[in-house]
């Protein structure tokens, strides 16, 4: 049910109308529904118009997920399997522009904040500022935008347009079921985080970074390696004070680290991953191994599950981050065999999962993505699971209904 707003003015004229959604000087729309009543005396005829402005009521808010990471982290594939779990492919706008940043569903609605850059490519060269500098974004539109579609209220978003490097004319953001802003910034202003129902931070390591950089720009850019170089330590003082800080108020952080199994290894094949959950957050339960707040270390590798050099250890347990109390499952090593990981799964409790075998199911469908046979898919998957969940039990409780949280 909406809740609206009714205001009355004076006028000359009778009739009743349903005005088209007005837009405001942030870009955002309001729909007004304007009846005009008659009120007749023997000296004059006057009408009243009342204007009823409509937003949504709580329950059908629009429920909104924040996904940092700097560029070339996985940001896209994390969302392509979080849309997954959800059901429906992530296209973008139909009939708009072929640009588009934007992804959407049949739940889900993903916006890149890019497009809140304030400066164009070439408006950043003449100011000498990068990407990741505040100074290049227009926060106070990011945050007018989002709360507006957070209250059921349709947006004109801008469009950065990552081929020109020019800003595009901006296209029509109507309020989903769950909105994702991913980007560099989604937790960096305090007003904008205050929004967020959840938050998720991909931490890359220098190392794993570069590895991936080389074998990105190198294998399907034709970059040099001294160009990679000097783009990675140019963004390095903006990343280190502008990006990196927003990890501290991330809900789960997925931290992507050089194996430990593997002496003085740099080739970044073989990752070391760790799901970072934060304790007490609402609607949020952390996957635990074996014992829920134990100590564990677990190598699976045998009969069960086939596992080929270095193998695979499990570790998980309690620890504090930034100062908050977090559980921390960890997995160093690669799988070699998609099926067998629901041997891994039956060992996890709180998943969220809908039946027995779902995280395996959802990892054979998109085996082709990159990190499937590795800790970055396994816990992506297990993160879309549990925003799932978040949604579920956020929706019932919005409506009444008892909140049970899932614990498959």
């Amino acid at each position: 049910m909406a809740v609206c707003t009714v205001y009355t003015a004076q006028s000359l004229n009778s009739s009743c109308s349903i005005s088209t959604p007005s837009k405001s000087h942030l870009r955002f729309h309001q729909k007004q529904v304007i009846f005009f009543t008659k009120r007749s005396t023997n000296k004059s005829r006057n009408t009243t118009n009342h204007v009823i402005t409509c937003s949504a009521s709580d329950a059908e808010k629009t429920v909104v997920i924040g996904l940092a990471a700097d560029s070339g982290c996985g940001k896209s594939t994390f969302m392509r399997r979080l849309t997954s779990v959800f059901g429906g492919a992530a296209e973008p706008p139909k009939g708009g522009n072929p640009d588009s940043n934007t992804l959407i569903s049949d739940t889900t609605t993903v916006i890149c904040l890019d497009d809140y850059h304030s400066l164009d490519r070439t408006g950043r060269k003449e100011k000498g500022v990068t990407a990741l500098d505040p100074r290049a974004n227009d926060f106070d539109l990011m945050y007018e935008q989002v709360k507006a579609i957070k209250e059921g209220v349709a947006v004109d978003k801008p469009i950065y347009n990552h081929v020109s490097g020019l800003l595009d004319p901006p296209e029509v953001i109507k309020p989903p079921k769950i909105l994702v802003i991913e980007g560099l910034h989604p937790m960096y202003d305090e007003r904008v985080r205050d929004l967020l129902d959840f938050s998720i931070y991909l931490d890359i390591s220098n190392e794993v970074k570069f590895a991936w950089k080389i074998q990105r720009d190198m294998a399907e850019r034709g970059h040099s390696l001294e160009s990679i170089k000097a783009s990675i330590e140019a963004r390095k003082p903006d990343f280190d004070a502008y990006i990196d800080p927003q990890k501290q108020y991330a809900d789960a952080v997925i931290e992507v680290l050089p194996t430990q199994l593997i002496p003085d290894d740099n080739e970044g094949k073989v990752l070391r991953v760790r799901l970072i959950m934060k304790e007490g957050v609402k609607n949020f339960n952390p996957v635990y191994l074996f014992d829920e707040g134990s100590t564990i270390s677990w190598i699976p590798c045998g009969r069960k599950l086939t596992c080929s050099y270095p193998g695979i250890k499990f570790t998980y347990g309690p620890d504090t981050y930034f100062g908050n109390e977090v559980s921390v499952l960890e997995m160093d090593g690669q799988f070699d065999r998609l099926d067998e990981l629901i041997y891994v799964e039956s060992h996890l409790s709180n998943l969220s999962s809908k039946f027995y075998g779902e995280v395996t199911q959802q990892m054979l469908k998109h085996a082709d993505f990159p990190g499937s046979n590795n800790g970055t898919g396994f816990f992506q998957t297990i993160v879309g699971l549990k925003i799932r969940d978040l949604y579920e039990q956020i929706v019932a409780s919005r409506a009444g209904a008892p909140v049970t949280a899932a614990k498959a």
